[in-house]
């Protein structure tokens, strides 16, 4: 039986599979103990350079944003966001996002604008240390 690839980019266009998530707690304590923390507005990430080819990126929602409901609507969207410019990071980057309470109400269309930007930048910003 065949092994799936494992591109830099996710097979489909827009998949999101669990090679491009962080899912333990030590990959968070990592990031949040290592990394470098940027505040946008209304989402705080937390973010470390890695040697890995694939980026990862894992979500937090506090509770003090609402019940379960509003909390697990604004993982829906962060998670569909990341989705569709997933491939704009490029690799090596471990990134946590920690939205705040305005996330509550931003429309999904500034949700990707905002993802696309930081997640350009972070390619951007790769891209220019490796060149150094």
């Amino acid at each position: 039986m065949e092994q799936p690839s494992r591109s830099r980019v996710p097979r489909k266009p827009f998949d999101f599979p669990k090679a491009f998530r962080l899912l333990r707690s030590s990959d968070y304590r990592k990031v949040y103990d290592r990394g470098q923390r940027r505040n946008l507005n209304w989402l705080v990430v937390f973010l470390l350079r890695t040697d890995r080819p694939l980026s990862r990126v894992g979500l937090t929602v506090p509770r003090r944003l609402g019940p379960a409901v509003d909390r697990n609507r604004i993982k829906r969207k962060l998670r569909e966001a990341v989705r569709m410019h997933i491939a704009e990071l490029g690799p090596g980057w471990d990134l946590v996002l920690h939205p705040r309470a305005q996330a509550l109400r931003l429309p999904m269309p500034e949700m990707e604008k905002t993802m696309s930007r930081f997640f350009r930048d972070c390619a951007k910003q790769a891209g220019s240390s490796r060149a150094e």
